[in-house]
């Protein structure tokens, strides 16, 4: 009798990101308002967008979720920033920072999934920021290759 439990690497038959074909990432200026956030959150239907800086390095990013709940407690007002709300990454060196590219292993990508709530897909430079991932986009492609 066969295991029930596939290796990651026998559930993605050797697939990289970019056959997840993810969207072209949406994400917002370290100064944009909070309330033009919700608004483009709410257009695209976001629960997590990344906040870039100037130079389009990811900064980190807005939980959705957590943004309506302050801003209708009264905590957060129309035209703050969004970098007074948005999680910030963490690098250090017991944090370093995964490097996630359209060639990224879907095995990899999962294991990085299993502690992260999305991965920003970037170029192998980290100079630009080309998609998000998400587990549901991993279960999404399993369930169309029939795996």
């Amino acid at each position: 009798m066969h295991s029930v439990s596939m290796l990651p690497e026998d559930r993605y038959r050797g697939a990289v990101v970019e056959d997840l074909q993810l969207p072209p990432a949406f994400s917002l200026p370290a100064d944009e308002s909070i309330s033009r956030a919700l608004e483009l959150a709410y257009e695209r239907d976001f629960s997590h967008i990344p906040v870039l800086d100037k130079h389009r390095r990811p900064l980190g990013y807005i939980d959705t979720a957590a943004l309506i709940a302050k801003w209708q407690a009264g905590y957060a007002s129309p035209n703050d920033s969004v970098t007074q709300y948005m999680c910030k990454f963490i690098r250090n060196e017991s944090h370093p920072y995964t490097v996630i590219t359209p060639d990224t292993p879907l095995a990899e990508l999962a294991e990085f999934l299993h502690h992260n709530i999305f991965a920003l897909v970037t170029d192998l430079n980290r100079k630009f920021v080309l998609a998000v991932a998400t587990s549901q986009d991993l279960e999404n492609f399993v369930s169309r290759r029939g795996t």
